[in-house]
């Protein structure tokens, strides 16, 4: 015999009532805790005496916004015109764009504080996961292990061994748009430069190309990569504010597609290392050291921070210089004068002849200068005892960086800093004022960018190739 149960309603609406009232009670703390946070970070935390805008003083939630959505870079750039070299861009973090900033933040701190070590990366920046290891985010000691076997692979024999396997591939880059400019069709820059920066950086780490060039289309790792990339920028932020756990409830799909690309970038490491370890490439010194300091792993986790550096960095670059150069069709004559007047053939371009190329070289430094591949400022966490940044003291746990968009576009250190002028880095006197060594897209220190060769040298040949 069956008994259904009936639950009478007076108990219905008192369950409710009970829910509703806990509910309401939750909502009032948060948002008490956020306000008092708020309060308190306005007007009781130790950077409450730098300038910034309120609601970015009060929370750490619209610089995350700000990062999310990609404008970041823009916003930081107008709070320094608005409220100068200093700004409060978080409660707990400081924006400089001093040129003295550069080696107090980043460089060695010997003759700073003597014996204290580097001011570390902010964690919560660049460590996503425990399992993330790699050279971009190893303490100071493994770093140095790390960067010393990485460094086999930009040294001036490999890096000649490289400049073939680069060349092909720009040559490649130019056939490819020869075909493009037959037909007639509107040729996307970026897409190109990106299939050439990806083909030639998968043959350099993984022994193997993407065929990116071949086929006018992304490779699947490729495509993967690039979504990973785009959400990570999400789930940094949500780590930053303690939310975490809300990306890995509210984007399963994005999560197995990380995992997948995770493995899938294993598998081609295993097939690397069939190759051995004499082929010149950026990973051979790391696989040298394979279980000598230096696990599975963290060359895992460097390879895909290379496969990032030398990809889409260096296309952005030569995505910015093509672009200043259309714009300024007296400048593309000059720098295509110079290339075609100091080569007979294509034969005589190497890395070193192109070296001579002054006019084309401030090109680059210019459209680094207005485009820079890295433009957001890259956070370090003030250790224990505080520490002066241009002269001005920061407390310990405050998060301070320079950011490269903002610094290079100050009118307190360029002249016609929204221009293009090569001229600038060439001795022009309409230029004397300027302060070139503010310019530093590789960064300073040592955790500066040890792929600058790797970047060199596709910049370079692509910049001569299509003069």
């Amino acid at each position: 015999m069956s008994h259904t149960f009936h639950c009478p309603q007076p108990l219905l609406v008192m369950i409710a009532l009970t829910i509703f009232r806990y509910a309401t009670l939750a909502i009032a703390l948060i948002v008490g805790f956020v306000i008092l946070k708020a309060i308190y970070n306005v007007f009781f935390h130790p950077l409450r005496n730098f300038p910034g805008p309120l609601r970015y003083r009060a929370s750490r939630i619209f610089w995350v916004l700000d990062l999310i959505e990609g404008r970041q870079i823009y916003t930081i750039d107008q709070f320094h015109k608005r409220y100068g070299p200093v700004v409060r861009t978080a409660p707990d973090e400081l924006s400089f764009t001093i040129p003295e900033a550069w080696r107090d933040i980043y460089g060695h701190r010997v003759g700073l504080v003597s014996g204290l070590p580097e001011i570390p990366k902010w964690p919560l920046f660049y460590k996503f996961t425990k399992q993330d290891v790699s050279i971009f985010n190893a303490p100071q000691g493994q770093h140095g292990t790390l960067r010393r076997a990485l460094a086999h692979g930009f040294s001036e024999k490999s890096t000649r061994a490289q400049e073939s396997i680069i060349g092909g591939y720009v040559d490649l880059l130019v056939t490819r748009l020869k075909e493009v400019a037959d037909s007639k069709a509107p040729a996307n820059m970026v897409q190109w430069y990106n299939y050439t920066t990806f083909d030639i950086v998968g043959d350099l780490v993984f022994g193997n190309s993407f065929h990116c060039l071949d086929n006018a289309n992304y490779h699947p790792w490729v495509s993967l990569f690039a979504d990973s990339t785009r959400q990570n920028s999400i789930f940094v932020g949500l780590k930053i504010l303690g939310l975490d756990f809300l990306a890995l409830a509210t984007m399963p799909l994005v999560i197995r597609n990380m995992i997948k690309h995770f493995n899938l970038t294993k598998e081609w490491l295993r097939e690397r290392r069939k190759l051995g370890t004499d082929r010149g490439d950026l990973i051979e010194g790391l696989l040298k050291k394979e279980g000598e300091g230096i696990n599975f792993d963290e060359i895992h986790g460097t390879s895909m921070g290379l496969i990032f550096a030398g990809s889409e960095t260096t296309a952005t670059l030569l995505s910015g210089v093509t672009y200043l150069l259309l714009q300024n069709p007296k400048t593309l004559a000059k720098v295509t004068m110079e290339v075609r007047s100091s080569f007979k053939s294509d034969k005589e371009i190497t890395l070193l002849s192109v070296q001579n190329l002054d006019y084309m070289l401030a090109c680059l430094d210019e459209a680094f200068r207005l485009y820079p591949p890295v433009g957001i400022g890259l956070p370090r966490q003030i250790p224990k005892g505080g520490v002066k940044i241009a002269g001005i003291y920061v407390p310990e746990g405050s998060i301070v960086d320079v950011p490269q968009y903002a610094i290079h576009r100050s009118p307190d250190h360029w002249t016609e800093p929204e221009s293009f002028h090569p001229e600038r880095f060439l001795g022009d006197s309409r230029f004397a004022s300027d302060k070139v060594e503010t310019l530093q897209p590789f960064a300073v220190g040592p955790r500066n960018c040890i792929g600058r060769k790797l970047v060199d040298q596709p910049i370079l040949k692509h910049t001569e190739s299509i003069n």
